[in-house]
């Protein structure tokens, strides 16, 4: 099983007995990683078929250098055509591709177990809350929208330091065509039960317009 199925020339048969458990797998692969990853059901459909693409090109590569470059070339197009994803999406096609390559070789074995093996431990240490800490998941992502005219450089100070336990200038950009700014603040709440009124002061402040909390841990995965 660990033994590469190719011979010195690619058989029909061997080509087909590859492409059929690499589809399998990869199927198997993405169904295990949909229980863990927030995504679309065509992501999942792509990195099922993602491990039967990469092998079947390292098939027909096959030592070709000449052709090796001319693939990677085409490859390297598809990240301007792509959008950035999640952490998980990115790690989630990294294994994918990964294992096409022994799959390509031949080694059906080894491309099962880096496929459905690693989702598994995906899977598993994704349970584990080793890497879950509780201080991270109380920080949250401010956004307030501030008319032009206002200057914004210390008329929340008073608000923050009721409410808030620590905050933190992350970022100002304009919006509405320059006419109002965006102010982004990773901040921790003193109560969490404090929030609606915590929004309400800061609506006296900015004139009304939207504010948005979110946990800031989702801004992290988005990078």
């Amino acid at each position: 099983m660990f033994d590469s199925i190719y011979s010195s020339s690619v058989t029909v048969t061997q080509f087909f007995i590859m492409a059929g458990v690499t589809v399998v797998s990869g199927l198997l692969y993405s169904w295990l990683m949909s229980f863990r990853i927030r995504s679309t059901k065509r992501f999942f459909i792509v990195i099922g078929l993602l491990p039967f693409i990469v092998g079947a090109v390292i098939t027909f590569v096959n030592g070709n250098i000449g052709a090796g470059v001319a693939i990677g070339g085409a490859f390297s197009l598809i990240r301007f055509r792509s959008a950035q994803g999640s952490a998980d999406e990115i790690a989630a096609i990294l294994i994918a591709m990964g294992s096409g390559i022994p799959f390509g070789m031949g080694y059906i074995g080894y491309g099962i177990v880096i496929l459905v093996g690693l989702s598994v431990v995906y899977f598993l240490v994704s349970l584990l809350p080793v890497f879950d800490h509780k201080n991270m998941t109380e920080d949250k992502l401010l956004r307030i929208t501030i008319p032009e005219s206002l200057e914004y450089h210390d008329v929340f100070d008073d608000t923050f330091a009721h409410y808030l336990k620590e905050y933190e200038s992350v970022g100002v950009k304009t919006t509405g065509m320059g006419s109002m700014y965006r102010l982004s603040f990773k901040i921790r709440m003193k109560d969490k039960k404090e929030e609606k009124a915590f929004i309400d002061e800061l609506r006296t402040k900015n004139g009304n317009l939207e504010i948005a909390i979110t946990p800031y841990t989702d801004v992290i995965n988005q990078l």
